[in-house]
């Protein structure tokens, strides 16, 4: 049985999460938060993989701290996933700790926004949005 590891976006406590489970809503074991919901999950080269290969539409944001762009659009993707809690998974991967992972998606420019379904990237875009504009190119790919 292979597993993941997640950050909780509520409590910082790291869980693991057997990766066949990715789909149960797991809750955190330390505050029983959601785990997967509601607020951005930090991916990393360990759980990345494990959750592309959930059953709804994944979105990533590629990211790095020093970023003007990254931080100004940062609350703008937590609104979005709090707004779209249920239909989808929205992953914040900074670039400068996960850079096998920036090199594998070959990250260019940062802020880049990926979405995923069933593990294949149907977009991209690359800069920051304002939320109501990110709102609007995201919601044609979970209708």
């Amino acid at each position: 049985m292979t597993t993941l590891t997640s950050r909780c976006p509520h409590c910082q406590a790291m869980n693991r999460i057997p990766s066949e489970r990715v789909n149960d809503a797991p809750k955190c074991g330390k505050c029983q938060s959601a785990l997967l919901e509601g607020k951005p999950i930090e991916g990393t080269s360990d759980n990345f993989a494990a959750l592309l290969n959930s059953d709804k539409p994944v979105v990533v944001d590629f990211w790095a701290p020093w970023c003007g762009p990254c931080q100004s659009f940062a609350p703008a993707f937590e609104a979005v996933a709090e707004q779209e809690e249920g239909r989808a998974l929205f992953v914040k991967i900074d670039t400068e700790a996960q850079q096998a992972l920036a090199a594998q998606y070959r990250i260019r420019s940062i802020p880049t926004l990926m979405v995923f379904k069933n593990g294949e990237r149907v977009d991209m875009m690359n800069g920051a949005l304002p939320q109501n504009a990110f709102s609007d190119w995201l919601s044609q790919h979970l209708s």
